[in-house]
């Protein structure tokens, strides 16, 4: 591969990954198996990360001369903090289920039934909140979480001013007084 083609080929990989992280909705990935280079890298792109037994993740890339570039210099380090974000890519080492729960880069670890068990449960109880705040939660959080806190009270001021006229939230707290679940349309 070329020079041309190998940075046409990480630019659209990269668009590609900040495509799905700026999705609305919540994003789950299920990680079985190995993740190193680009595949650790799609997982970090994602909102929450459900890992088999087996999976091993590694950011591989200094090792090949080159960095990752799909977004894991950037998302690594918001995940899992600045200074073991260091560490995995200049060493390029391998972690493990237990490391990644242990560390922040797995939020779920399936070793006692499968990976994708898991994070269909974790994506069907995220399902049972209203469209609409979960769009918006997870924008505030996204938002939010690169600014100073009195600004991101402000972006939550203004999720949470979005969520006032919906009827989800009408019908949410009227299910709440009815001891029911709710059956929002996102609206």
């Amino acid at each position: 591969m070329s020079a041309d083609e190998a940075s046409q080929f990480v630019r659209e990989l990269r668009a590609t990954f900040t495509q799905l992280d700026a999705l609305p909705m919540p994003t789950v990935a299920c990680v079985d198996g190995y993740a190193l280079g680009g595949g650790a890298e799609l997982a970090l792109a994602c909102d929450i990360r459900v890992c088999g037994r087996d999976t091993q993740f590694a950011f591989p890339e200094t090792r090949l001369g080159i960095i990752p570039g799909a977004g894991g210099t950037q998302r690594l380090p918001r995940i899992v903090g600045a200074s073991r974000a260091k560490e995995l890519i200049y060493t390029g080492r391998r972690v493990d289920v237990h490391d990644a729960l242990a560390m922040g880069l797995a939020d779920h670890g399936a070793v006692e039934s499968s990976s994708e068990e898991v994070a269909l449960r974790v994506a069907r109880e995220i399902a049972q909140g209203g469209p609409v705040a979960l769009r918006l939660a997870k924008a505030a959080i996204s938002l939010g979480s690169e600014l100073d806190l009195a600004s991101g009270l402000r972006v939550e001021e203004a999720c949470y001013a979005q969520v006032i006229p919906t009827k989800d939230r009408l019908e949410g707290l009227a299910a709440f007084a009815e001891k029911r679940q709710p059956k929002f349309t996102g609206e």
